[in-house]
């Protein structure tokens, strides 16, 4: 594969004309790398709680640590790479998270997990923008599919850390999660190679020639606007994932009196959902249009999450896996949808949805435990289920063609 990767950077012709599909699935297997290792984290949420005598507030301070040092610094680094793009920055973001999954494994109290959860925070800030950046790149103008491919591969992984929680981690204690950092050695191993293609594209002289224009068609009154519904989209989306991201174990364990090794492998199915719906999502937006995907991800999802939290068990199963599917497909049309509004801020414009969308997941896991502390974890998703009635607010989307 790192040949293949590497003959792009030969031809600055093929950066524009055509999609680079090698440096798709390598950036697309280090974010199932990357977030694999952040799934891992949330689904041995049980297990820190065992181990610490955590409350469900302190539970939500963990992934609002996370969610808060992923998101703030996202739109700051997207910015400053714009200007001065740095190839090498990927592999650096990934050792900080190889050191927060050290951590993570050794800590001693409730700081150092936070200390941790930080760590891995900031590995992420480094890496979303910067991947986001390298998959446009390699899109060859088939922007949808793109960024689709590069998110499953982190949905996937996303949904392999509660599967590989429960097989590895459950059984043999916390201890085990230091074996993860293989998966981070190999993702920066992976990023090495991606980096050497990212400098050689962003010196090409078509690359060069190929970069969009700074000015949007669009009056900027009227971008501001849509960037606006935009973000209220995603908070709405994060708000309701990280409902379940964060607390869906809690929730069978409570409601239906699960294990918890039966709770994750119900979360595995539920982030293996989340995947498939990302692979739909891009494409789909380049076919027919990404409002439209928007509008029915968003909003289409309604009736099942209304439903979710009077179903029986089996129901519940099978709800999860609809809502998992088409939640899921708008991030990706959501993105590209931004970054037409604003061509030519490529890095600033997914640093800020990336970070948004963790800063709001961060606070919903916060907002969500410190509600179940005070009424139950039921009531948390009784009131999460009308969330993407806000969806409603795509009609007012502009078209950005």
């Amino acid at each position: 594969m790192t040949e293949r990767i590497l003959s792009g950077a030969k031809s600055g012709a093929n950066l524009a004309r055509r999609t680079i599909f090698p440096v798709l699935a390598a950036i697309s297997v280090a974010h199932l790398l990357n977030d694999m290792i952040q799934s891992l984290i949330l689904a041995i949420y049980p297990l820190l709680q065992a181990s610490f005598s955590l409350s469900f507030t302190q539970v939500g301070m963990i992934t609002l640590t996370y969610q808060i040092t992923a998101s703030l610094l996202q739109p700051l680094i997207g910015s400053y790479t714009d200007k001065h793009p740095q190839p090498y920055s990927l592999p650096i973001g990934m050792m900080f998270t190889l050191c927060g999954l050290l951590l993570m494994a050794t800590a001693g109290s409730f700081p150092w997990v936070l200390a941790a959860a930080a760590l891995v925070g900031t590995g992420s800030s480094v890496f979303h923008p910067e991947s986001s950046r390298v998959a446009r790149m390699a899109s060859g103008g088939r922007h949808g599919l793109a960024q689709s491919l590069f998110q499953v591969g982190g949905n996937f992984g996303a949904s392999l850390g509660p599967l590989l929680a429960a097989l590895i981690i459950a059984p043999y204690g916390r201890g085990h999660i230091a074996w993860f950092s293989l998966a981070a050695l190999l993702a920066t191993v992976i990023l090495l190679q991606v980096g050497k293609w990212y400098r050689g594209a962003i010196t090409a002289p078509a690359a060069r020639r190929g970069r969009p224009a700074a000015a949007s068609v669009l009056p900027a009154r009227r971008v501001a606007g849509a960037i606006a519904i935009l973000l209220v989209l995603i908070f709405s989306k994060y708000f309701y994932l990280t409902s379940i991201s964060s607390y869906y174990t809690f929730y069978l364990i409570h409601k239906f009196g699960l294990s918890v090794q039966a709770a994750q492998l119900h979360l595995f199915a539920f982030l293996f959902a989340v995947a498939v719906g990302t692979v739909i999502g891009g494409p789909l937006g380049d076919r027919i249009g990404r409002k439209y995907v928007i509008w029915g991800s968003i909003l289409g999802v309604a009736p099942f999450t209304l439903w979710l939290p009077h179903a029986s068990l089996a129901v519940t199963s099978v709800l999860t896996l609809f809502i998992g599917v088409i939640i899921a497909s708008a991030f990706s049309a959501i993105l590209v949808f931004a970054q037409e509004l604003l061509p030519g801020r490529i890095g600033m414009v997914s640093g800020l949805f990336f970070g948004f969308a963790f800063g709001m997941g961060g606070l919903g896991a916060a907002v969500l435990g410190y509600i179940a502390d005070l009424t139950s974890i039921e009531f948390v998703y009784q009131i999460c289920a009308f969330l993407p009635l806000l969806g409603i607010l795509t009609a007012f989307l502009p078209d950005p063609r």
